[in-house]
């Protein structure tokens, strides 16, 4: 009887998995057509669930006001809470965000913490375009910034929201 339960139990499990799937990829098709309101009502739920991918979306369209009033606070917020599950490009973001102190108090350590993880954890083909960024926030750090946003970025570790 307890075999046939978790059976049960798993077989739900994947399929609210598949179904969160479904829906990820029907928001990222409302997006991809620029129609930003059918892909916010569509990340929304998918983000406040805990889904890093619908989370940067999301940050994204607070950042540029697509489908939702421009946020930069909103903005910062999602593109966190993504980040701290290890989504480079909302790693990117934020750091983006901390440098220029768009949403979040202009904070330069904590730009390069961010853009630091993001760059080690790119894809291939935006590592260079990523590290050249990087490089450039860090020309306006003091040795001592700079080591504080290595030491914060080698005690930083992923954590799932899930």
């Amino acid at each position: 009887m307890l075999c046939v339960v978790v059976g049960v139990a798993a077989l739900l499990l994947s399929a609210a998995g598949l179904a969160e799937a479904a829906s990820f990829r029907q928001g990222a098709s409302a997006f991809s057509r620029q129609d930003y309101v059918s892909a916010s009502r569509i990340f929304i739920p998918l983000a406040e669930q805990g889904n890093p991918a619908a989370q940067s979306y999301l940050g994204f369209m607070f950042e540029t006001g697509r489908g939702v009033p421009q946020n930069y606070t909103e903005a910062a917020m999602w593109y966190r809470r993504a980040a701290e599950q290890g989504d480079s490009l909302a790693q990117y973001s934020l750091g983006l965000l901390y440098d220029k102190g768009f949403g979040v108090p202009r904070d330069i350590v904590e730009a390069s913490k961010w853009l630091n993880l993001s760059t080690a954890a790119s894809p291939r083909a935006a590592r260079e375009a990523r590290a050249r960024i990087r490089d450039a926030v860090t020309t306006k750090m003091t040795r001592g910034e700079l080591a504080q946003a290595r030491l914060r970025a080698l005690e930083w570790a992923p954590s799932r929201e899930r």
